[in-house]
């Protein structure tokens, strides 16, 4: 049998905005890969290969582009690191809660028979009794982040109008049940598919929840609503739409979370723009390390003695 094994990259060996624009070039390679029997792992954060060591290695070219990349070789330590990144102990937030969501979708494109397969299912189980146990759940995830910036910009006598999230993909859906809609007497979800997200929200939803397309937004000015920029989904066409809307719609903040900023800096210079690159997002992530790090290695020797329990596949 050929050996199990991991290449990746990720943003600690790169800038995380040039490792976020070439996980955007290289997501759309993740339905192939799987057909070839490779799990391909792209999040703004990184991108990693996992399976077989040959067809591993085939995809370097394809996948790293001149991109210096590591390998983790053998179930044991493509398993320990599976569970790693499904914990979050390897987020540049540590301890948030998507990450786990993005790989489980990942896997669910391959074939279940395949040994990375069942590795990377056994990795992502694990990761959640590990977690669960050492309590490595993020105090200031992106939510949170999220709440304090908006929070802090309403402070005193502003009353709060309207909550604009811009994109209804599995952040967007969670600033919209958590708490920075509360703030606000109503939250509204700008999406080119209203009708699916009705569908996704259901009944999970306990904030009066509007719905609008792009080009609806921005009919007057409100300088006490906030807007947050929750989706990858940009192209040109939908950045000049967003962009010329939230100019006439002039909000007291605009919190973009986009792994690459979408506003262009002429816009940017007549709004109060936030990005995740920035200091102000920076100094919050920081604070939410520091508390989890000391955390961090039960957490991992916990993984790896679930995982040899467990029985790697």
């Amino acid at each position: 049998m050929n050996e199990v094994v991991g290449h990746y990259v990720d943003y600690e060996m790169t800038s995380p905005l040039q490792m976020a624009r070439h996980s955007a070039q290289i997501k759309p390679l993740g339905v192939d890969l799987a057909r070839r029997g490779l799990l391909l792992l792209t999040t703004c954060l990184r991108v990693e290969v996992y399976g077989e060591k040959f067809d591993v290695e085939s995809t370097d070219i394809e996948v790293f582009r001149g991109f210096p990349h590591k390998v983790v070789e053998g179930p044991n330590a493509v398993a320990q690191r599976l569970a790693e990144i499904s914990s979050g102990a390897k987020s540049q937030i540590l301890g948030e809660p998507y990450i786990q969501e993005q790989l489980s979708k990942a896997v669910g494109l391959l074939d279940p028979d395949l040994r990375i397969c069942r590795i990377a299912r056994l990795a992502i189980d694990v990761s959640c009794g590990s977690r669960e146990r050492q309590r490595f759940t993020a105090p200031f995830n992106y939510d949170r982040i999220v709440y304090d910036m908006i929070a802090e910009q309403l402070a005193g006598s502003v009353v709060p109008d309207r909550l604009y999230v811009i994109g209804a993909g599995m952040l967007g859906r969670e600033l919209v049940s958590t708490g920075p809609g509360k703030m606000f007497r109503s939250t509204v979800v700008v999406t080119r598919n209203p009708k699916n997200l009705r569908k996704r929200l259901g009944s999970r939803s306990k904030i009066r929840v509007d719905m609008m397309r792009p080009g609806e937004i921005g009919c007057k000015p409100e300088p006490h609503s906030a807007v947050v920029i929750a989706t990858a989904d940009v192209n040109a066409e939908y950045q000049a739409v967003l962009q010329d809307a939230l100019l006439r719609l002039a909000p007291r903040i605009v919190i973009d979370l986009s792994s690459i900023p979408v506003l262009q800096e002429a816009a940017v210079a007549r709004l109060n723009y936030v990005t995740m690159y920035d200091q102000k997002f920076l100094q919050r992530i920081a604070e939410n390390n520091k508390y989890l790090m000391s955390k961090l290695p039960q957490l991992q020797s916990d993984i790896q003695t679930r995982l040899l329990a467990g029985g790697i596949p």
